[in-house]
């Protein structure tokens, strides 16, 4: 069975045989982080899929900040170049749950958290304690946090 690792190199090799400089670029720069991730600390270690899938999160969400940063800035060729790079890299994330799905999740967990007894705004510690080991890896934290809010508020 091959690991995410392995299955990035071998696409890493397939974009420069291709001559696909976009995606070649975005994979090593994913390589270096995920390498840079399993030599930081005391001892080097292999990563685990979920661990280099949390990686190409990481990279993919600073993909998606650069590219606000430089269309607010008036960039838009490089905002396009960002947000082509987080197209790559969203192909090996999990997919991403829909707004009605998260929705659905959410209003569950507030009713989870009602019976065990917590009411209103202050509830919101709880209900994100049910709801992200859910959600983990096919929600951006942000998106799930205004839900709860959302929903806890109204």
């Amino acid at each position: 069975m091959t690991t995410l690792k392995s299955k990035l190199q071998e696409d890493l090799n397939a974009a420069i045989k291709e001559r696909d400089e976009l995606r070649s670029s975005t994979l090593r720069l994913t390589l270096a982080a995920i390498t840079k991730e399993e030599v930081a600390g005391k001892e080097k270690r292999e990563l685990s899929d979920d661990e280099v899938q949390k990686v190409i999160a990481k990279e993919a969400k600073k993909r998606r900040e650069a590219a606000e940063a430089f269309a607010q800035g008036g960039r838009a060729e490089s905002a396009e170049r960002e947000r082509a790079e987080g197209e790559v890299l969203s192909a090996y994330l999990p997919k991403q749950l829909s707004d009605d799905e998260l929705r659905q999740i959410v209003a569950q967990a507030v009713e989870e958290a009602r019976a065990a007894g917590a009411e209103g705004p202050r509830a919101m510690g709880q209900v994100m304690k049910i709801v992200n080991p859910k959600v983990a890896g096919q929600a951006e934290g942000g998106r799930v946090a205004a839900a709860v809010k959302k929903m806890l508020a109204g």
